[in-house]
């Protein structure tokens, strides 16, 4: 958690503004209000809608559009994408949509193959 939050300094600290999908949205609501018994956070649904709304705060959130979803169609069909792997082909799509160039991200080799953004992992960059 600590590596995610001195990221997004790093980046609010370079002037660089801040922006989320209601995709995230909705994957940080599922770990939120999953159990930890099966890798949640275990947080009843009032605890999880406060997050959220201090999410909303803190960027801007990117709303879904036709033009991403066709520029989302184009990439699964151009990188062959399978599976679950469609989801960050959609995030992509998304940041092409709304000009944006980077994505902050765990899984930044999940996203070597696309041409559109750039990939930083929150713990190569400097605290």
């Amino acid at each position: 958690m600590r590596v995610s939050r001195d990221a997004l300094r790093h980046f609010h600290r370079q002037n660089h503004e801040l922006c989320i999908t209601p995709q995230v949205i909705r994957e940080f609501w599922n770990v939120s209000t999953r159990p930890i018994t099966v890798n949640g956070l275990g947080y009843d649904v009032p605890a999880a809608d406060r997050l959220v709304s201090r999410i909303e705060t803190l960027f801007t959130l990117l709303p879904d559009s036709l033009e991403t979803f066709r520029k989302w169609r184009l990439l699964v069909v151009k990188h062959e994408v399978k599976g679950a792997k469609v989801h960050d082909a959609h995030m992509v799509a998304s940041a092409a949509s709304h000009d944006v160039s980077s994505i902050l991200t765990f899984n930044a080799a999940d996203f070597e193959r696309y041409s559109d953004v750039t990939a930083f992992d929150p713990a190569s960059l400097p605290s």
